[in-house]
This record gives C-alpha cells, sequence and structure tokens, in this order.
C-alpha cells in the first residue's frame, strides 16, 4: 500500500488496474538479506580488504616489509574475504564459519601488520560476532518447527499402533 502512494506521489495519479503487488528488486533484496548474516559476512570480508591492502603500504620514506610473513599477510586476509563470501551465500553454517572468521581475525594481530593496524582485526572481529550471535527471525524457526512437529507426529502415531503394519502382526505369534 505504502509503495502505491509513494508512486502515485512521484509518477502522478495511478490509472485504475495498473495497481501491481509484485515486490520490487529492493524489497526482494531486502527479504533475502534478511535470511543471512548480511552484516557479519560484509563486516567480515572488509575486514580482510583492509588487511589485504596495509600489507602492500609504503608511507613515505617507510616500506612495509612483508619477509617470511609474506604468506600469512597474504592468505589471512584472502580467507577472511572467502569466510565474509561464504557466511552470506550459505547461512546454514554461519556459526562454523563466524567462529573460524574470529580465530583468524584475532590471529590477524601477529600475521597481518597488527591485523591491518587494528582497523581489520576490528572489523573482522565484529563481522565473526555478529555472524555467530544471528538467529533467523522467529517467524521462519516456526515455520520450519511447525513442519517438521507434524512430521514427527505421523511418524510416532505409525509406529505406536500395531494394526499400521501387518508384518509386524503377522509375526507377533511366532517364535524364532
Amino acid at each position: 500500500m505504502l509503495l502505491i502512494v509513494a508512486r502515485a506521489h512521484a509518477n502522478g495519479p495511478i490509472a485504475a488496474g495498473e495497481e501491481t503487488t509484485a515486490p520490487s528488486a529492493r524489497a526482494r533484496f531486502r527479504a533475502w538479506r534478511r535470511r543471512r548474516p548480511f552484516v557479519g559476512g560484509l563486516l567480515t570480508a572488509i575486514g580482510g580488504v583492509e588487511m589485504f591492502f596495509s600489507g602492500q603500504l609504503d608511507i613515505g620514506k617507510i616500506h612495509v616489509q612483508l619477509g617470511i610473513e609474506g604468506l600469512q599477510a597474504t592468505i589471512i586476509p584472502i580467507l577472511l574475504v572467502l569466510l565474509g563470501i561464504l557466511v552470506i551465500a550459505m547461512p546454514a553454517h554461519g556459526i562454523f564459519y563466524g567462529v573460524i572468521a574470529l580465530a583468524v581475525a584475532v590471529y590477524s594481530l601477529v600475521g597481518v601488520n597488527l591485523g591491518g593496524f587494528f582497523i581489520g582485526m576490528l572489523l573482522s572481529s565484529i563481522g565473526g560476532i555478529l555472524t555467530v550471535a544471528w538467529m533467523p527471525k522467529k517467524a521462519e524457526v516456526d515455520a520450519a518447527g511447525a513442519e517438521g512437529d507434524d512430521d514427527a507426529r505421523a511418524a510416532s502415531s505409525a509406529a505406536e499402533s500395531p494394526a499400521a503394519s501387518p508384518a509386524a502382526s503377522s509375526t507377533e505369534g511366532t517364535i524364532a
């Protein structure tokens, strides 16, 4: 309803029968985003990008040298970006990816220029915490739980009634 009113103000009056109930791209994206830990994954990926660019740093006459830890300074940021993308793409495994991202972000304090000069470490740590703490809306959990409860009730009632399985009643009298 609000979209119709907003559209009427933006484009002038709406002709009869022109009203549509199809959600806009923005509404579809918002619904998609709310079904997953989007902000946590985004912060984790941004922290990884920041760490990557902190390793490629020149400050005046000071050049940050990557020495033997150069592999860590490349692998850790790439891993954090990958974990951020995986959290968004596969929300069912969010807790696992969030814990790994949090551990890698804390380790980056040692492995990557003080964790991207603390900024990348903080962004990735907050992203990991948000990912682990994220839970789907109650309505989605209830809908999934109600379907599972119906299936469980049907299976338990079938298993409890002896008349439900004729094979079980025919073998009751025989002794093996």
